[in-house]
Formats: C-alpha cells, structure tokens, sequence
C-alpha cells in the first residue's frame, strides 16, 4: 500500500488518539467518518510505543508495547485503533501504559505488505533471499508464530541469519529451527512511520533499504 507522509502523519494521530481516549473514557475510540478510501482497505499494521529516557549525557528509547495484525484481515483503520490500544494495554511483557506516561512515549506505526512465503530448495540458501531493512520475517510451525518488524534487524544490527534465528526464539522455537522445511518462513516490507518526539513531528523512517 502506498501512503504519503501525511497519511502517515494521521495514522499516527489517530493511534495516539486511541490511546488517550481508552485512557480517559475507557472505551474504543471511533474513526473519522471523512477519511479517504485508502483507510479502509484491509491492511496489516503493527503499532510500537517506545518511551524516551533521558540522562544527563543521552537519550534512548526503550521498548514499551508492540502489538499489530500481520495479515490484511481488517481495514487499515479498525486494525491500527485496535492495534494502538492493545500495544498500550494488552502487550503482556509489560503494565498498561498511563496517561502520565504517555509524555514520554512515540509511536510507531508500521503499515505491512502482505506476508510471502520464502520458498527454496536448500533451507542454508534462505538468508540469501532476506534483505536487512527491506524485509520484516514471520516463522510459522505448528501453533507457534514469532514475527519482527523490518527495523528490528536494523536496530539490532543483525544479518540475515541471526534476524532468522531471533525471529525462531520470538515463535518459541529453538534458534536454528528455521534450517528445518517445516518450519514455514514468510517475508513482508513495511512503512514506517515514528514521531520525532511524544506528540511531535512524523517522519518516514529509513531503514536503510
């Protein structure tokens, strides 16, 4: 799906609205009725919240929530509102996120291509087709399912095989399952759209691809 930085620049309004709105009210928060049709096509989205902490010397982000549908199962819209909250409030490896906080965190939110599968012959060759900043990866066995966001790998500044191997570990898997046909891999790209500051400027960001 092809998005402008001001689209980009609403979603990332509304995911922020979302949220405030479930904290102040605790309800669901309802879309703009005069949205363009591109929010309405099913789309898979995820939405990240990373809260800033400052030192006397710098300032990082530390992970806060990340929650999204990979696949194109709602419109992009009720997928991104419903992502927003459940990254503020149902993320499990963290409490629910307060108003107060919420001054300290930015919002990513990342607009996903549908999943492929990654097909080949020999599984040694399947990092070969894996491009660092390009590509976000699902790995699928049996009921268990991990999936990393494209600039994931670029933060951590993987290569292909270990971005394969942490993926396996984020299904539950052993590192080096993904060597195995019937582990399932899928690939997909994403736009990326963060804020600069909490409530701040948007910005398209580049992973380098």
């Amino acid at each position: 799906m092809d998005l402008t930085l001001e689209e980009g620049e609403l979603l990332v309004k509304l995911a922020r609205r979302a949220i405030e709105k479930y904290l102040e009210e605790g309800i669901i928060d309802t879309p703009p009725a005069d949205l363009n049709e591109v929010f309405y096509e099913p789309c898979g989205v995820f939405v990240t919240l990373n809260k800033i902490i400052r030192t006397t010397k710098h300032e990082q982000k530390e992970l806060r929530g990340c929650i999204g549908f990979p696949e194109p199962v709602k419109p992009l819209v009720s997928a991104l509102i419903e992502a927003a909250v459940a990254a503020a409030f149902e993320d499990p490896r963290f409490p629910p996120v307060t108003l107060e906080e919420l001054n300290s965190i930015v919002i990513d939110v990342s607009v996903l291509t549908p999943p492929k599968p990654i097909e080949v012959e020999d599984r040694r060759e399947l990092p070969k087709m894996i491009k660092i900043g390009r590509d976000g990866l699902i790995v699928e066995r049996g009921f268990n399912r991990g999936l990393l966001l494209p600039q994931v790998a670029v933060e951590e500044k993987w290569d292909a095989e270990t971005f394969l191997s942490y993926t396996c570990l984020k299904a539950g898997l052993s590192p080096g399952c993904w060597h195995d046909k019937k582990t399932r891999v899928y690939s997909f790209q994403a736009i990326v759209f963060e804020e600069t500051s909490p409530n701040g400027t948007v910005r398209i960001l580049e992973l380098g691809q």
